[in-house]
């Protein structure tokens, strides 16, 4: 399958017309960053609604820069796959080493890029990614909204498995996603013409902007 959407800009106001009733309420969107800032920042702007970034980070397994079996949300809680634990016979030194990196990564975004919770409070929550594969980012944050006492989470993303996106409908509110796919391997770079990393120097200059 081709990639649905030029960039993450495309793809984002692509979601923005599948959000349109939300334009002028009171919903903030909440960008996971990095890949996730483009896409919230277009959606942000074409509904007239404010932009904060919600950082999360995969919980990486030892030998992948990738591939994770975990996450670490904005608020320092922490969700572990405990199948992939045990299937990859993973200890505890190799969790807690994995764990403590992802949690310095959300501190270090967190402080630069201004995270405020008390904002999202009986609020609705936009969650926006540029993707989701096997959905830990996701679940992470949407737990982490509820502990902070959001009212209604939305999930927004342009582009996911099938399978991925079935079980995060139960854990939020609503979700959309205009490109479902199934099958392996599923990529969600695959969805895009154009894509690439981005700096967080890139992605402040887009929460700024």
């Amino acid at each position: 399958m081709t990639g649905a959407f030029h960039d993450r800009a495309a793809a984002g106001r692509r979601v923005a017309e599948l959000l349109a009733a939300y334009r002028g309420s009171d919903a903030i969107v909440l960008a996971i960053p990095a890949g996730g800032v483009p896409v919230a920042a277009q959606i942000a702007r074409a509904l007239g609604l404010p932009l904060q970034a919600a950082p999360v980070s995969k919980v990486l397994f030892p030998w992948t820069t990738e591939g994770g079996f975990g996450a670490v949300a904005f608020d320092g809680s922490v969700w572990l796959d405990q199948a992939a634990v045990e299937n990859y016979d993973l200890n505890k030194t190799q969790i807690d080493k994995a764990v403590a990196a992802a949690r310095a990564k959300v501190e270090r975004r967190n402080k630069r890029f201004g995270f405020d919770p008390s904002a999202l409070k009986n609020s609705t929550a936009i969650l926006v990614d540029d993707g989701i594969a096997a959905g830990s980012t996701m679940r992470t944050a949407i737990a982490a909204l509820r502990k902070l006492g959001a009212r209604r989470i939305v999930v927004a993303v342009p582009t996911a498995h099938s399978r991925s996106l079935e079980a995060l409908r139960k854990l939020a509110d609503e979700v959309v996603c205009p490109d479902i796919r199934a099958g392996t391997p599923f990529a969600v770079a695959d969805a895009y013409e154009e894509w690439r990393d981005l700096s967080d120097d890139e992605v402040e200059a887009m929460l700024k902007s």
